[in-house]
């Protein structure tokens, strides 16, 4: 176990990570445009986002790669294999929330159209949003999958999950124990950005969030 590792498992626990990765921009991304689960693939800017992020993330020494099958994930996390050698999984549970008609509509038009909808989701209800999955159903499906994997690790191993900002948002309120109508107060997930579950005697927590920078050992995280 390297001496970082050993600072993320304070009180017990096997000292493992979790790092959930965001994918690069796509040109929806930029149009403000609600991808959920159509497959849209990165731009240029975000290929070199996911190469800059990579080369970071490569210093963690991950043991190993799980990615959505949606392109602009995958194509995330290829980049981290390149440099680690590892072979990504990929799973179909790690896709972005499905959001039925709200798919391909911009922030303005979702608002114009669906404002209701949209300002109940919003206050922390459940909502289906344009007829697809509850954030509560998108946990049920991928923090399984990043237990499962996560159980395989050594003590002190990292794992690498590359997602979509809502997803991970929601496996990170369910792995720490959050009440779902409090998951979207966690904000979201920049571009190419992360962020770090650690695992300590009482299961995991959040140590990074939204994070652009290798982790840092948190000191007096009480004072």
């Amino acid at each position: 176990m390297s001496p970082a590792a050993e600072t993320f498992g304070p009180g017990g626990g096997r000292g493992r990570r979790v790092i959930l990765w965001r994918h690069g921009q796509t040109s929806w991304n930029v149009e403000r445009r609600f991808q959920g689960s159509t497959d849209v693939e990165l731009t240029g800017t975000g290929v070199a986002q996911a190469r800059r992020a990579a080369r970071l993330l490569a210093g963690l020494e991950p043991d190993a790669i799980i990615a959505s099958d949606l392109r602009r994930a995958a194509d995330t996390a290829a980049e981290l294999a390149a440099l680690t050698g590892l072979r990504p999984v990929h799973d179909e549970a790690l896709r972005e929330t499905y959001a039925g008609v709200w798919q391909g509509l911009t922030h303005d038009e979702i608002i114009a159209r669906y404002g209701d909808e949209y300002t109940a989701w919003k206050r922390g209800e459940p909502v289906r949003r344009g007829g697809g999955e509850l954030e509560t159903e998108v946990a049920d499906r991928a923090a399984p999958v990043v237990l499962r994997h996560a159980d395989k690790l050594p003590d002190g191993g990292t794992l690498v999950v590359v997602s979509h900002g809502g997803t991970i948002r929601t496996t990170i309120g369910r792995l720490i124990g959050l009440d779902p109508r409090s998951w979207e107060s966690l904000g979201g997930l920049t571009n190419c950005c992360w962020s770090v579950l650690g695992e300590g005697a009482l299961g995991w927590r959040l140590l990074e969030h939204n994070a652009g920078t290798l982790p840092e050992p948190v000191l007096g995280d009480d004072d």
